[in-house]
């Protein structure tokens, strides 16, 4: 890949968990949920039926677009992106195309380096397909149900040149609107999905001629693997003196590649005008200013407090911040108590993948303190068991006088095995550390 550059855009679909669609009072929760059963005039694009517009999903995408430091239009729109699918009824998507409520920003990824966000916009979600065979035929059904579903489209610049740095920037993108408590963001159910637009160029810094989308990929592993099958085809094409189509595809796991949807659409070909039915959404300073307030601390700043705060490591600090009722959970925790420190209340709840939806603080801390407390030994009874497990293991003694550090913490088992009862760890080591020097 040294004579050609990897050049990667993203754009990324997540839904809202509010409880009504984007346009109409349907309930968005659709999942597993019979066909066309959460539908009405508006959704189904019936003549006559206008679409009023969700305010909290507005809100929501505006949090999005303020954690990933985007300037917020104070006048946008939304407009009419016209395409016929069988999933879109009406035969246009309400979208939003030069005035989006959100745009340049920023996601930063922890090697540094910037990656920028051209838009955040709001849309309508489709109905979906499924392919079956009924009575031996093949046939395509719709559900309406996610229809008019309040869609959040995020877009990057092609900032990209290599697929471990998309992974690295939606895992990120999901953490961060599941912080902000807008969505869910479970791929499996088809709430996040990833279109990486991919291209290669022998001139950095140059855009080629063409670029391919992978379409609706619903795991960050098949998105890294999508990416570099596609840079590979590109490759071959390239070294054959030809140029790639510039297509839409698909991903299919099974085999392991890409495969051809159609060719690829220029906004253009979308004829794009502005929605006649909604009224352009004006927000004042006042209103941007109190949905900033309202973002909550996200992970990337969390993660240093804890480090600095907690005087945790960098791993623990951030394992605990990947999520944000866990980051919660142990400073709920912390601060319940003075006699145990952050570090082995962060310790214990990593190490023992402790469950903070089953456990509560007080729980947790009623565990850390009984296993804190220890049983009484006689001195002599002590200095037995060190005698026979030196005499036991002569060459384990052997190799801690060598210098093997792990033969001591070999000798200490040995010796906790035979006390059978759970006594102060430190004072056995002191003393079995005295008894072989």
């Amino acid at each position: 890949m040294n004579k050609y550059t990897p050049i990667i855009g993203l754009e990324v679909h997540v839904e809202l968990k509010t409880k009504s669609k984007m346009f109409c009072g349907c309930s968005a929760f659709y999942f597993g949920e019979k066909p066309n059963t959460h539908t009405c005039p508006v959704c189904l694009g019936l003549p006559g039926a206008l679409p009023v517009p969700n305010k909290l999903a507005i809100e929501w995408c505006v949090k999005i677009a303020l954690a990933l430091h985007c300037k917020i239009n104070e006048y946008s729109k939304f407009d009419r992106k016209n395409y016929f699918y069988p999933d879109l009824a009406k035969g246009y998507q309400i979208s939003q195309y030069d005035l989006p409520f959100g745009e340049k920003g920023l996601v930063e990824l922890k090697s540094g380096k910037r990656i920028g966000i051209t838009r955040v916009h709001m849309e309508e979600d489709t109905g979906k397909l499924s392919h079956q065979e009924i009575d031996g035929k093949k046939v395509s059904l719709i559900d309406f149900n996610r229809s008019g579903v309040p869609l959040v489209e995020i877009v990057t610049e092609p900032d990209f040149d290599n697929a471990l740095d998309v992974k690295e920037y939606l895992e990120k993108l999901q953490q961060i609107v599941r912080y902000l408590d807008v969505a869910n963001a479970d791929m499996e159910k088809g709430e996040m999905r990833l279109e990486p637009n991919i291209s290669l160029t022998t001139t950095p810094g140059k855009l080629p001629n063409y670029k391919v989308e992978v379409k609706n990929i619903n795991s960050f592993k098949f998105v890294e693997k999508a990416i570099n099958f596609e840079l590979k085809r590109q490759e071959k094409i390239l070294e054959n003196g030809e140029m790639p189509t510039q297509e839409t595809r698909g991903w299919n796991e099974d085999k392991g590649r890409t495969f051809s949807q159609r060719s690829k659409e220029d906004a253009h070909d979308y004829r794009y005008f502005p929605e006649p039915d909604i009224p352009p959404i004006v927000m004042t300073k006042d209103e941007i200013s109190k949905l900033q307030e309202e973002v909550p601390e996200l992970p990337d700043k969390k993660l240093v407090r804890f480090e600095k705060e907690y005087n945790l490591p960098e791993y623990n600090a951030e394992i605990l911040t990947r999520d944000k009722l866990l980051a919660d959970y142990f400073e709920e925790t912390v601060k319940k108590v003075k006699d145990i420190d952050a570090k082995t209340i962060a310790n214990w709840i990593i190490n023992k993948k402790v469950d903070y939806e089953k456990v509560s603080s007080e729980e947790l801390l009623k565990q850390i303190t009984a296993s804190k407390q220890v049983a009484a030994i006689d001195e002599n009874e002590l200095h037995k068991f060190i005698n026979e497990v030196i005499k036991e293991n002569d060459k384990a003694v052997a190799d801690y006088k060598n210098g093997k550090e792990a033969s001591l913490m070999f000798l200490l088992g040995q010796t906790m095995k035979k006390i059978g009862k759970k006594v102060d760890t430190n004072r056995v080591l002191d003393a079995l550390k005295k008894k072989i020097s």
